[in-house]
Protein backbone atom coordinates (compact mmCIF):
# COMPACT_ATOMS: atom_id res chain seq x y z
CA UNK A 1 0.00 0.00 0.00
CA UNK A 2 2.98 2.39 1.16
CA UNK A 3 4.12 1.44 -2.51
CA UNK A 4 1.76 2.46 -4.30
CA UNK A 5 1.10 5.69 -2.50
CA UNK A 6 4.89 6.58 -3.21
CA UNK A 7 4.49 5.70 -6.74
CA UNK A 8 1.29 7.66 -7.23
CA UNK A 9 2.92 10.92 -5.09
CA UNK A 10 5.93 10.49 -7.73
CA UNK A 11 3.78 10.61 -10.68
CA UNK A 12 1.80 13.38 -8.73
CA UNK A 13 4.52 16.02 -8.61
CA UNK A 14 5.95 14.39 -11.72
CA UNK A 15 2.97 15.96 -13.72
CA UNK A 16 2.68 18.79 -11.43
CA UNK A 17 6.13 19.96 -12.51
CA UNK A 18 5.19 20.23 -16.21
CA UNK A 19 2.22 22.29 -15.03
CA UNK A 20 2.39 25.79 -16.99
CA UNK A 21 4.10 28.16 -14.72
CA UNK A 22 1.85 31.74 -14.93
CA UNK A 23 3.63 34.03 -16.22
CA UNK A 24 4.66 36.65 -14.14
CA UNK A 25 6.42 38.94 -16.22
CA UNK A 26 4.47 41.82 -18.26
CA UNK A 27 5.23 42.73 -21.76
CA UNK A 28 6.97 45.84 -21.92
CA UNK A 29 5.11 48.30 -23.34
CA UNK A 30 5.46 51.53 -25.94
CA UNK A 31 4.80 55.23 -25.31
CA UNK A 32 1.16 54.35 -27.01
CA UNK A 33 0.85 52.06 -24.39
CA UNK A 34 1.06 49.02 -26.67
CA UNK A 35 3.12 46.35 -26.52
CA UNK A 36 6.57 46.36 -28.10
CA UNK A 37 7.49 44.12 -31.08
CA UNK A 38 9.45 41.36 -30.21
CA UNK A 39 12.78 41.52 -32.32
CA UNK A 40 13.11 38.70 -34.66
CA UNK A 41 17.23 38.95 -35.04
CA UNK A 42 18.55 37.03 -38.16
CA UNK A 43 22.05 35.57 -37.58
CA UNK A 44 24.95 35.15 -40.56
CA UNK A 45 24.25 31.82 -41.22
CA UNK A 46 20.35 32.58 -41.36
CA UNK A 47 20.27 33.94 -45.21
CA UNK A 48 19.61 30.53 -47.30
CA UNK A 49 17.35 29.51 -45.20
CA UNK A 50 15.27 32.98 -44.92
CA UNK A 51 15.65 33.47 -48.93
CA UNK A 52 14.38 29.56 -49.37
CA UNK A 53 11.80 29.82 -47.21
CA UNK A 54 10.53 32.68 -48.87
CA UNK A 55 10.60 31.29 -52.36
CA UNK A 56 9.29 28.04 -51.18
CA UNK A 57 6.22 30.10 -49.82
CA UNK A 58 5.63 32.42 -52.54
CA UNK A 59 5.58 29.39 -55.13
CA UNK A 60 3.17 27.91 -52.61
CA UNK A 61 0.95 30.80 -53.06
CA UNK A 62 1.35 30.94 -56.96
CA UNK A 63 0.83 27.19 -57.44
CA UNK A 64 -2.55 27.37 -54.83
CA UNK A 65 -3.42 29.96 -57.30
CA UNK A 66 -2.65 27.82 -60.48
CA UNK A 67 0.25 29.98 -61.53
CA UNK A 68 3.48 28.87 -62.66
CA UNK A 69 6.37 29.28 -60.14
CA UNK A 70 9.31 31.74 -59.71
CA UNK A 71 12.61 31.53 -59.24
CA UNK A 72 15.12 33.88 -57.91
CA UNK A 73 17.41 35.84 -60.38
CA UNK A 74 20.48 37.13 -58.94
CA UNK A 75 20.06 40.70 -60.37
CA UNK A 76 17.01 41.17 -58.93
CA UNK A 77 18.46 39.80 -55.36
CA UNK A 78 21.02 42.81 -56.15
CA UNK A 79 17.98 45.08 -56.51
CA UNK A 80 16.29 44.37 -53.29
CA UNK A 81 19.33 44.34 -51.07
CA UNK A 82 20.54 47.72 -52.71
CA UNK A 83 16.83 49.39 -52.02
CA UNK A 84 16.66 47.70 -48.45
CA UNK A 85 19.66 49.02 -47.40
CA UNK A 86 18.54 52.67 -48.95
CA UNK A 87 15.01 52.04 -46.80
CA UNK A 88 17.01 51.92 -43.87
CA UNK A 89 19.22 55.45 -44.69
CA UNK A 90 16.19 57.23 -45.37
CA UNK A 91 14.13 55.61 -42.33
CA UNK A 92 10.88 55.00 -44.48
CA UNK A 93 9.35 52.27 -46.23
CA UNK A 94 9.16 53.86 -50.04
CA UNK A 95 10.10 52.76 -53.25
CA UNK A 96 12.50 55.58 -54.35
CA UNK A 97 15.75 55.54 -53.70
CA UNK A 98 17.69 58.43 -51.94
CA UNK A 99 19.06 59.22 -55.32
CA UNK A 100 15.66 59.46 -56.83
CA UNK A 101 15.67 55.91 -58.30
CA UNK A 102 12.78 54.30 -59.19
CA UNK A 103 12.23 50.11 -58.99
CA UNK A 104 12.93 50.42 -62.96
CA UNK A 105 16.61 52.26 -62.67
CA UNK A 106 17.59 49.61 -59.76
CA UNK A 107 16.84 46.94 -62.48
CA UNK A 108 18.40 48.36 -65.23
CA UNK A 109 21.66 49.47 -62.63
CA UNK A 110 21.85 45.38 -62.09
CA UNK A 111 21.39 44.56 -65.69
CA UNK A 112 17.87 43.10 -65.69
CA UNK A 113 16.75 42.69 -69.12
CA UNK A 114 13.28 41.57 -68.21
CA UNK A 115 9.92 43.72 -67.13
CA UNK A 116 9.78 44.98 -64.09
CA UNK A 117 6.71 43.27 -62.77
CA UNK A 118 6.28 45.18 -59.35
CA UNK A 119 8.00 45.58 -56.23
CA UNK A 120 6.89 45.25 -52.44
CA UNK A 121 8.61 46.58 -49.78
CA UNK A 122 7.72 46.62 -45.87
CA UNK A 123 9.49 48.23 -42.44
CA UNK A 124 9.17 45.95 -39.83
CA UNK A 125 9.90 43.81 -36.52
CA UNK A 126 8.12 40.47 -38.13
CA UNK A 127 9.69 37.16 -39.93
CA UNK A 128 9.52 36.80 -43.14
CA UNK A 129 6.50 34.65 -43.74
CA UNK A 130 4.77 37.20 -40.95
CA UNK A 131 5.23 40.07 -43.88
CA UNK A 132 4.35 37.92 -46.66
CA UNK A 133 0.97 37.30 -45.23
CA UNK A 134 0.36 41.33 -44.42
CA UNK A 135 2.04 41.33 -48.20
CA UNK A 136 -0.81 38.76 -48.95
CA UNK A 137 -3.41 40.82 -47.43
CA UNK A 138 -2.71 43.92 -49.03
CA UNK A 139 -4.45 43.89 -52.68
CA UNK A 140 -2.19 45.97 -54.88
CA UNK A 141 1.15 43.83 -53.24
CA UNK A 142 -1.17 40.43 -53.56
CA UNK A 143 -1.35 41.20 -57.22
CA UNK A 144 2.07 41.62 -57.65
CA UNK A 145 2.95 38.34 -55.85
CA UNK A 146 0.25 36.78 -58.16
CA UNK A 147 1.28 38.41 -61.17
CA UNK A 148 0.99 35.60 -63.31
CA UNK A 149 3.67 36.70 -66.09
CA UNK A 150 6.27 37.01 -62.96
CA UNK A 151 8.70 34.02 -63.74
CA UNK A 152 12.05 35.91 -61.32
CA UNK A 153 12.17 36.70 -57.99
CA UNK A 154 14.95 39.28 -55.74
CA UNK A 155 14.38 39.10 -52.52
CA UNK A 156 16.30 41.04 -49.33
CA UNK A 157 16.51 42.88 -46.09
CA UNK A 158 18.29 45.12 -43.77
CA UNK A 159 18.15 44.65 -40.41
CA UNK A 160 19.97 47.48 -38.51
CA UNK A 161 21.09 46.75 -34.83
CA UNK A 162 17.82 47.67 -32.87
CA UNK A 163 16.12 44.77 -34.75
CA UNK A 164 13.94 46.70 -37.69
CA UNK A 165 14.18 44.87 -40.74
CA UNK A 166 13.69 46.56 -44.28
CA UNK A 167 12.12 44.05 -46.12
CA UNK A 168 12.27 44.01 -50.57
CA UNK A 169 10.59 41.81 -52.87
CA UNK A 170 11.16 42.44 -56.52
CA UNK A 171 9.13 40.07 -59.33
CA UNK A 172 10.14 40.56 -63.05
CA UNK A 173 9.38 38.30 -66.17
CA UNK A 174 11.86 38.10 -68.44
CA UNK A 175 12.69 39.50 -71.99
CA UNK A 176 10.30 41.87 -72.21
CA UNK A 177 11.64 45.97 -71.68
CA UNK A 178 11.50 47.19 -68.51
CA UNK A 179 8.58 49.17 -67.17
CA UNK A 180 7.36 50.54 -64.21
CA UNK A 181 3.96 48.72 -63.66
CA UNK A 182 3.17 47.85 -60.23
CA UNK A 183 4.90 48.92 -57.20
CA UNK A 184 3.15 48.33 -53.85
CA UNK A 185 4.40 48.81 -50.37
CA UNK A 186 3.06 48.08 -46.35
Amino acid sequence: MTRIFLVLAAVVLGLAACAPVPSTTTPRLGPDGQPLPTVYRIGPGDKSRIEFRMLDAVNALRTDAGLSEVSFDSRLNAAATTHSRDMSVQQRPWLFGSDGSSPVDRLQRVGYQGQLVGEVISESYETELQTLAAWMADAPSREILLAPEARDMGFAWFQENGGKLWWSLVMGAPGSAPSNDLVAGL
